[in-house]
């Protein structure tokens, strides 16, 4: 995936966009039974679902050994066994995320696996702290080895309409993000209609952000189906008209393998099948794993293992 370097800010390409909040509703109902997933064809999508996981812990007691299991489980995310059974070898999950305090502590539990270290920064999840201290926070985690930068937008500014002030601020989180990649974090369930959802991801993606997400998982609404495909049409529309392609990453409410292929079936049907790849596409969750794992072996066995058995860390 190569970066987005992002555009000067240009209002034009948003202002006037106005959305068919019933239409989009209708629209994103029919997505989970426009393509019949069964038996082999299922199992493949929810291998491919793993791979494109962010395996996430943003808990108030984390430590280095809850840390260091996570990034075990990112290592090895499904049963050798299964995965032999199904023939597949390597497979991982597309990240692995933490506060900036744990990012040492992932890379080094991480090793040489290739998986990327994602870290949360400018002062998740209510991002309303200074910006200089936001941007120390990018810096720090940065410093520690952090590959990828999930941040935080201040919802005010849509909210308020300020598309200048959103875009300075995305732009100064950005340089400081230096070669790791930047998400950014519109948390939808704040920002009240899906003219702000659209706008500020046009927003976001002019001021380079190299992935677009929902939420922070800690909104009373975090990702759905609609507001996703609002996003997933601006991130369509913003490679019409700059040739540059963005990433999208739904976090929050995902937790059942059904969800999982959901997800999946509007990225091959909103964007293609280039957006079932973990450079385009993250999905941030942890539970959410434990389902598929649960899925894969009843595939592979014939029957449902215990939850216990399925342990994320």
């Amino acid at each position: 995936m190569s970066r987005n370097p992002g555009t000067d800010l240009r209002t034009d390409a948003f202002a006037e966009i106005r959305i068919n909040t019933p239409a989009v509703e209708r629209r994103a109902a029919t997505l989970p039974a426009r393509r019949s997933l069964k038996k082999d064809h299922q199992a493949a999508w929810l291998l491919n679902a793993v791979r494109c996981i962010d395996l996430t812990t943003l808990a108030g007691d984390d430590t280095p050994d809850r840390v260091a299991r996570l990034c075990a489980k990112a290592r090895q995310p499904i049963a050798p066994d299964l995965l032999e059974a199904m023939g597949v070898a390597g497979l991982t999950t597309g990240a692995v995320c933490v506060y900036p305090t744990m990012v040492a502590p992932a890379k080094r539990a991480l090793g040489n696996s290739g998986i990327p270290v994602a870290s949360v920064a400018t002062g998740f999840p209510a991002g309303l702290m200074p910006l200089n201290l936001r941007l120390a926070e990018i810096l720090y985690a940065v410093e520690h080895g952090a590959d990828e930068i999930d941040i935080v937008i201040t919802r005010a500014h849509v909210l308020r309409g300020e598309w200048a002030a959103l875009y300075d601020e995305l732009r100064a989180m950005r340089e400081a993000c230096g070669d790791a990649k930047m998400k950014a974090i519109l948390a939808t369930g704040d920002l009240k209609s899906l003219e702000n959802v659209a706008r500020a991801s046009h927003v976001a993606m002019q001021a380079g952000a190299d992935w677009i997400k929902t939420s922070t998982g800690k909104e009373g609404v975090n990702a759905t189906l609609p507001v996703s495909l609002v996003m997933c049409r601006a991130i369509r529309d913003y490679r019409d008209q700059t040739g540059h392609v963005v990433g999208f990453k739904p976090a929050g409410g995902l937790r059942t393998a059904k969800d999982a292929l959901n997800w999946q079936v509007l990225m091959a049907e909103e964007l293609g099948r280039a957006w079932l790849r973990p450079d385009l596409f993250r999905i941030g969750a942890s539970s959410l794993l434990g389902d598929i794992e649960r899925q894969i072996s009843h595939h592979v066995t014939g029957r449902y293992a215990a939850a216990y058995r399925q342990a994320i860390a």
